[in-house]
């Protein structure tokens, strides 16, 4: 790849709306299979998804003394399953149902002599049903599977250039599959009041854990009902006073009243003539927002993006 453009690829959400919702699904599917393998850490760090220069993988899952892995190929289209013996067992990613994608997953996975059971009902989309029971969303367009994939690695790439001027506590750049959102987490430090849950098939338990230190939060959605475009978000938990009113960058970024989230298009950092620049400019602008406006301690919390090969000054 040459240019910005090319890198940062189109990616209208209309194109591939049926594509994402079933790569949603499949996702958690995945995703589950982690969540339920791993010890739980804290915010739910346990059982996120990590972009690979091939797709998107679990890294590696206990099962007992062995260990495996899943791994989304956006290349191949596949998913690989790999286990510690050598053996691995690839399923297609092509229009298929997610009932059998589930059963594909399931059986692959016995096939290897590691069994696993998973809650099927999905998380965090409103009238779900069961894995094994939807026959509804099968679409599969490899163009924009790819085109999604290309955009989380350079997303990835900046968020954790960002992510490296905080000293203090911060959430690995993971994509939660839940939401199906890339996203990168800053703490102050001080816990949080009681979160409030009410987010739709997820436990009021796991949203109240997630939520239970303050935090500056950014992220990525490819796109969703309610935002009908591919859009990088920020928000503050709790939201400090006057934070909707706070001056960021760069000039496209907007506070969207319904979702109380600060949000930029992706079509204006990948038309912007530096992309990670606008991308930085809207991750620092509104982490500062929300710094400011709760009194973080910034002084001691933050430092200089990291340069390869340079140890920090200290």
């Amino acid at each position: 790849m040459t240019n910005a453009n090319e890198a940062w690829p189109d990616l209208p959400y209309s194109a591939w709306r049926d594509t994402s919702a079933t790569l949603h699904l499949w996702s958690q599917i995945v995703g589950k299979i982690r969540l339920v393998q791993s010890p739980w850490l804290n915010h739910s760090w346990h059982c996120t998804l990590y972009v690979t220069p091939r797709g998107l993988t679990t890294s590696t899952i206990p099962h007992g003394e062995r260990t495996f892995d899943l791994t989304f190929d956006f290349v191949r289209h596949l998913l690989v399953v790999s286990s510690d013996d050598g053996v691995t067992k690839e399923i297609g990613l092509y229009p298929r149902t997610v009932a059998d994608f589930y059963a594909a997953v399931m059986a692959a996975l016995s096939e290897l002599g590691l069994s696993v059971r998973i809650h099927e009902m999905p998380n965090e989309i409103p009238d779900a049903v069961p894995f094994s029971d939807d026959l509804t969303h099968a679409a599969y367009d490899p163009v924009y599977a790819e085109r999604h994939w290309r955009a989380l690695v350079q997303i990835d790439r900046v968020f954790k250039l960002f992510r490296s001027s905080f000293l203090g506590k911060s959430s690995p750049v993971h994509f939660f599959w839940g939401s199906f959102d890339m996203a990168v987490t800053r703490f102050s430090g001080r816990t949080a009041p009681l979160h409030p849950g009410g987010v739709p098939n997820l436990p009021d338990a796991v949203a109240q854990e997630a939520y239970s230190h303050e935090v500056a939060s950014a992220g990525f959605w490819p796109g969703s009902p309610g935002v009908e475009y591919p859009a990088f978000y920020a928000y503050a938990y709790p939201e400090p006073e006057g934070y909707a009113e706070a001056p960021v960058g760069p000039d496209e970024a907007f506070y969207h009243q319904e979702l109380k989230e600060f949000v930029l298009p992706y079509d204006a950092v990948r038309a912007a003539p530096d992309p990670d620049r606008a991308l930085l400019d809207f991750l620092i602008s509104t982490y500062e927002a929300a710094a400011d406006g709760a009194s973080w301690d910034r002084a001691a919390l933050e430092c200089p993006l990291g340069v390869p090969g340079k140890p920090r000054a200290v």
